[in-house]
């Protein structure tokens, strides 16, 4: 069956990511919207369902206490700022949670946390039990430490990888937007708001503007975000976090803000989730076209035979890129071998692998079941 937005009503774990220009207010973090958004939050709970925030505004906090006059351009800078807000927010949610009733806990995670399939399964498991203890986790990217290569980059993509990383049912992107227009509302005022979008396509990308001078991300990053959601089977959705009780209004399937659809077909979870959503590749193989046709129609294993060329140093267990002789990344997946074994067995029979290393763990390069194919990866 088709998800369509009553079916929002079923939800029970959703991911809320709150942009800084919700949070601010007259050139300051708003306690009045913390305290809106926590009683909006607490409802939720009441209702039976578990929440996860994602919050923007730790830079923009620490740049106001550091007294500087415009946002911070050099990531050392920018470290800083994040250490000493970070602080200041976390306060101010754990005291507006607290007075609805709620307890929070601050998560902080790198994108280098999730690229390591054993530290996002303990992420994982550190979120879930969180939840089953009734807490609210207040979730941002670990600034401080992140170095420019390793960071997530914005809070959009973070919520997604969040939501990703949970097995949420539903991420809502607030921001300072209704959703997602025809064309930027600040330079068109006649556009129009788009409702739903069924499947987000390069001209729907096309229409998402860039970021405003608070934060980081913008409505090309919200869309992005949502498209990699909608590929894992996940709804999003993205609007005014200003509205007046937006929140419930969006889980009762009210028309508000720009509903995307996730693709039809079943979810990707656990592992498969992981690789094509959290993985860093460190390396990459090239197969022929037999092979690509066997990957990607047939539902296939990546053979040793079928391989054509090997790139990059990774070990046995990495995450890897298949590619076509075009260039083309055809699917993601956890390598067997590692790039020097690869390249020894490029080409040659499985009954070969043993004569050839002196040992065979396994008869495929990626076994399919620890394969995602390209139309998965986000």
């Amino acid at each position: 069956m088709p998800f369509s937005r009553s079916d929002l009503r079923k939800c029970r774990r959703v991911v809320i990511k709150i942009g800084t220009s919700v949070l601010f207010e007259n050139g300051g973090l708003s306690r009045n919207r913390l305290k809106v958004l926590s009683r909006q939050a607490a409802a939720l709970k009441q209702d039976g369902r578990e929440v996860l925030l994602v919050s923007s505004g730790a830079v923009g906090v620490g740049r106001l206490k550091l007294g500087l006059a415009d946002r911070p351009k050099t990531l050392l800078l920018k470290q800083a700022c994040a250490a000493v807000g970070q602080a200041f927010l976390m306060t101010a949610w754990e005291k507006a949670l607290a007075d609805e009733g709620l307890l929070a806990a601050q998560v902080l995670i790198s994108a280098d946390d999730l690229a390591d399939r054993a530290r996002f399964l303990n992420a994982r498991n550190t979120l879930r039990t969180l939840l089953a203890h009734g807490v609210v986790p207040v979730i941002n990217e670990n600034d401080t430490v992140a170095v420019e290569e390793l960071k997530v980059g914005d809070n959009d993509t973070l919520g997604a990888l969040a939501c990703a990383l949970v097995e949420g049912d539903l991420f809502i992107n607030l921001t300072d937007q209704a959703g997602l227009y025809q064309a930027d509302p600040r330079r068109d005022p006649a556009a129009a708001l788009i409702s739903q979008v069924d499947k987000v396509t390069p001209e729907i990308l096309a229409q998402a503007g860039g970021g405003g001078p608070l934060g980081t991300g913008g409505m090309f990053t919200k869309v992005r975000a949502a498209k990699r959601l909608a590929d894992l089977g996940v709804a999003s959705l993205v609007a005014d976090g200003r509205s007046r009780d937006i929140l419930r209004r969006l889980l009762d399937g009210q028309e508000a803000g720009t509903f995307f659809k996730p693709r039809p077909g079943k979810a990707l979870a656990g592992k498969k989730n992981w690789l094509a959503f959290a993985s860093r590749p460190r390396g990459r193989l090239v197969v022929d076209a037999g092979c690509a046709l066997a990957l990607t129609k047939r539902g296939k294993s990546l053979l040793p035979g079928g391989l054509k060329e090997v790139a990059g140093q990774f070990s046995a267990g990495s995450t890897v890129e298949v590619a076509d002789e075009q260039g083309r990344v055809l699917a993601l997946g956890l390598s067997n071998y590692g790039s020097d074994e690869a390249e020894k067995i490029r080409g040659r029979r499985s009954q070969e692998i043993a004569g050839l290393l002196g040992y065979c763990p396994a008869e495929e390069i990626i076994h399919r079941d620890n394969l995602v194919l390209a139309e998965g990866l986000v």
